[in-house]
């Protein structure tokens, strides 16, 4: 039998399955019986606290194999302690009557569904952290307590987990939690397939870190395999084998191991400076989407931070961050990168990306909706605010401030006023702000098509490639159904950057790539080959991309680039590229 999904982390594995299956039990809607409200809502703190307990074990047990990764517990402890989830569990189960299991379970899922409605993947998919959280407390909740000592944790509550592997795996599961992957011991996982998840799930983010292939997305995946079944994982064509013949097992075992060999050889550019073969330095940025440890130490890799994105701090909560909390955020991840740039996008959010914290009018059409600097202008209170934490914590680092959806010359003229504004009541109240640039993303085709119009407004500009290519091609990223018209070979992409490229040129100042394309080894030699010398990206990217620019030229670059613009569809480009590889 052959199953097909998503390939989301390369690779190829040969192995027996491991089914890892945790079942998760949906409590029903019931209320407490009268009198019980207080008993409901000391289990709760009883168990909330033992999750807690149970998270620093863990954090400590993973902290020994990947200090990285223990980050993820220390972020689940401060969901599991959150203030308005504390405050909103009581309340239903003390004013509303709500049954403790019940309130847990919905309180969690008001903000997993906000989360979810984002098509913001990177935002999206922060509902498995708090999936995990209440996963945990609803586990604990149904164990029977332990009566000699009620805050212990008995050896029978502690979660299955996937450190503890007797031999070489390839898991077979519906989905991946956050707490799986962190304690997966990686010496023993072969491949991993989900029935679930997509290209930029953190399931995916994982198994690229680990160098595991993996293919998500698989339907009926759980129904067809079986325990200690053997299998052959293709991940580059996102294809499993079952019961594989001896040819595809032989296969296989061969394309593993030129992955590995693959993967080991680039991990040795990893400290490299990202230079061509003829000497010319391309800039290697880092993409960063939270301000933990794991994430802003990998700048040690890299040039500067392409892009530091800031609606972590605004979703999957019912308060709005405080200025002092933003502040505080910001500084951290300045600080981190010294004297390097960081790039801080102002807050992109609005329309498909709903705040529980506020109010906000259902739209037929998101992504063409009130997203972006257009959310912050028609909630200037949320942008001030923003921009305050943001010039206070200029002057610990090299501060480089972005506008996101910006689609005309009023737009960046009205930010500025703002940020005018801004600055100087801060500078009236006493603040200290240190030097600062001003740039924006280009992403909507209106703002790329008159970048000379409006090239002396601004210090630097990066290109979103994601956005620009779906506004570009007018196919939502997110549609699987439109999926064959989002095109990012498309030769009107690489025109637009080209021109766009020119310009900045021309006028001495900063261009990077921030979306997919400026990590794509097939797209790089066009990127160069059009001018662009800053290339931003995940760091799991990292070492690939400068292995990539080790190989090349800028002569054989250009060529490339000269090649790709003279082709007409999508199709050839990324033939042309794939065979040139």
């Amino acid at each position: 039998m052959v199953l097909n999904g998503k390939g989301a982390a390369p690779g190829a594995a040969v192995g027996g399955i491991f089914i890892y299956n945790e079942k998760f039990h949906i409590p029903s809607e019931a209320v407490v019986p009268s009198g019980e409200e207080q008993v409901h809502l000391d289990r709760y703190k009883l168990i909330k606290n033992q999750v807690l307990n149970e998270l620093d074990e863990i954090k400590l047990s993973v902290q020994k194999i990947d200090p990285g990764k223990a980050s993820i517990f220390e972020a689940h402890k401060e969901i599991a302690d959150d203030i308005i989830i504390n405050e909103e569990i009581p309340a239903k189960i003390l004013k509303e009557k709500w049954a403790g299991d019940w309130a847990i379970y919905q309180v969690y899922e008001t903000v997993m569904s906000v989360l979810r409605k984002t098509n913001d993947p990177l935002i999206a998919e922060r509902a498995v952290d708090f999936d995990d959280v209440r996963a945990r407390l609803l586990r604990l909740w149904y164990l029977k307590s332990d009566t000699n000592n009620d805050n212990s944790i008995s050896d029978d509550s502690k979660k299955q987990n996937l450190s503890n592997l007797k031999e070489p795996v390839i898991i077979a599961a519906v989905d991946l939690k956050p707490s799986d992957t962190a304690c997966l011991d990686r010496e023993k996982v072969l491949a991993i397939l989900t029935e679930q998840g997509g290209l930029t799930s953190h399931t995916a983010i994982i198994a690229k870190s680990y160098g595991i292939p993996a293919i998500l997305g698989i339907k009926g995946l759980l129904e067809n395999v079986k325990q200690g079944q053997l299998a052959a994982v293709d991940a580059q064509k996102g294809t499993v084998y079952l019961d594989p013949k001896d040819d595809v097992i032989e296969e296989l075992i061969k394309k593993s191991d030129t992955f590995r060999n693959d993967k080991m050889n680039a991990e040795h550019f990893k400290l490299n400076e990202g230079c061509t073969l003829c000497g010319e330095k391309i800039e290697i940025g880092l993409n960063v989407s939270n301000n933990n440890d794991e994430e802003i130490n990998a700048q040690e890799f890299t040039d500067f931070a392409g892009l530091f994105r800031t609606e972590f701090l605004f979703m999957g909560r019912n308060k709005l961050p405080a200025e002092e909390e933003q502040f505080n955020s910001y500084k951290k991840v300045l600080e981190c990168f010294g004297k390097k740039p960081v790039v801080i996008r102002l807050l992109d959010i609005g329309g498909d990306k709903q705040l529980a914290s506020l109010e906000q009018k259902k739209e037929d059409n998101p992504f063409l909706g009130n997203r972006g600097l257009r959310f912050c202008f028609s909630n200037p209170d949320i942008f001030k605010t923003q921009i305050r934490a943001c010039l206070r914590a200029s002057v610990y680092g090299n501060l480089w401030l972005m506008l996101p959806m910006v689609g005309s010359l009023d737009d960046i003229k009205k930010a500025k006023e703002i940020i005018k504004d801004v600055k100087n009541t801060l500078l009236n109240e006493g603040e200290k702000i240190g030097e600062y640039k001003f740039g924006i993303m280009i992403e909507i085709p209106s703002i790329a098509l008159i970048i000379d119009k409006i090239i002396e407004e601004i210090d630097f500009a990066s290109i979103g490639s994601n956005d620009l290519c779906q506004y570009l091609c007018a196919a939502d990223r997110m549609n699987s159904s439109v999926e064959n018209y989002y095109q990012q070979y498309h030769p009107a992409m690489f025109r637009i950057i080209k021109d766009a490229v020119n310009v900045f040129i021309k006028e001495g100042k900063s261009v990077s790539i921030c979306g997919e394309l400026g990590s794509d080894p097939a797209a790089i030699p066009v990127l160069i080959g059009l001018g662009m010398r800053k290339l931003s990206m995940g760091a799991a990217s990292v070492a690939s991309v400068k292995r990539t620019i080790a190989g090349l030229t800028v002569e054989k670059a250009l060529k490339t680039a000269e090649n790709v613009l003279a082709l007409s569809t999508a199709g050839e480009i990324e033939e042309y590229l794939h065979e040139r590889q």
